[in-house]
């Protein structure tokens, strides 16, 4: 149960825009959960809040969002880091069971967000039913077998969905087609996402998997691949589009100036830009924060 917890709970401030934001910087406000602790990086506590806290003092730090950790590191974090106050935090609660985080958190712990996986809508119903309100709640599901009542189960938890974008094997990176499939269907139920591994470079292209020396080699999705899909499905389009989209993987389909991001025939405005990000793709969890900039600079985006 998570009662006792709400006076723990931050809400998430609102993603807001002022006048002088450019589309760039509309797209990656607050986009990158810092995963760190996992792989491939699979840093150390110490390490990986050191590196949040830094990069949350750089130049780039409005792109920065949550700080990721598993429940069972806790404990761990709290030995690790000197004040917690500071460091908003998405916990992965790896089993439905496990959520009690009211019993493992002091008061000064600052969480925003829950991140579990449901395979029913009973799931969803009982997991939900305890958490406090105002708690960013993410479950994650399968890209390549959406159903339909789990949908409807999240949406009427006031939930949202968590799509794993890939992995540290080429087999985890779902299709494009299965992914384009799996925006539609949340479209159509008007839920919100985020995603989840896979995602350190803003173009499709092929990479090793790890940070190892003999490490496999695969194409990841991209994404700015990923946010373009989400804003055609969004604002209409058709579901070939969208895979069209997270399938491109040349670079000069793109196109950036300080109004707008555009590819091939298809142009967002900041003001839909900013709507996709509210609406419907609120950020994605990555273990390098370091990477999807460098490519950006590379890019000439940053």
């Amino acid at each position: 149960m998570l009662a006792g917890i709400e006076e723990t709970v931050h809400a998430r401030e609102p993603f807001e825009v002022n006048d002088g934001t450019t589309a760039i910087e509309t797209v990656l406000a607050g986009l990158i959960d810092y995963a760190g602790l996992y792989p491939p990086a699979s840093l150390d506590m110490r390490s990986a809040v050191e590196n949040y806290r830094r990069y949350r003092g750089g130049k780039h730090a409005f792109a920065l969002a949550r700080f990721i950790v598993d429940i069972s590191k806790v404990d761990e974090l709290h030995a690790s880091a000197r004040e917690m106050g500071d460091l908003p935090l998405s916990i992965i609660v790896p089993q439905p069971a496990l959520v009690n985080v009211a019993t493992q958190i002091d008061a000064g712990l600052r969480i925003e967000a829950v991140e579990l996986k449901a395979s029913t809508p009973g799931d969803v119903e009982r997991i939900t039913r305890n958490l406090p309100a105002n708690l960013e709640t993410y479950f994650e599901i399968s890209s390549e077998a959406i159903q339909p009542d789990l949908l409807r189960a999240i949406s009427d938890a006031g939930a949202r969905v968590k799509l794993r974008m890939g992995g540290i094997v080429p087999e985890a990176f779902p299709p494009g087609a299965a992914v384009a499939l799996s925006l539609a269907s949340l479209t159509r139920a008007h839920l919100a996402f985020k995603a989840t591994a896979g995602l350190h470079h803003p173009i499709r292209s092929r990479h090793r998997l790890t940070y190892v020396q003999d490490s496999p080699s695969g194409t990841m999705h991209g994404f700015i691949n990923l946010i373009c899909a989400a804003a055609l499905l969004h604002f209409g389009a058709e579901v070939a589009d969208a895979k069209h989209a997270l399938e491109e993987q040349d670079p000069g389909a793109w196109s950036l100036t300080p109004q707008a991001l555009s590819w091939r025939s298809h142009s967002w405005s900041i003001d839909q830009l900013r709507e996709t990000r509210m609406q419907f793709f609120a950020s994605f969890g990555s273990c390098s924060f370091e990477e999807p900039i460098r490519d950006l600079e590379a890019l000439g985006w940053l």
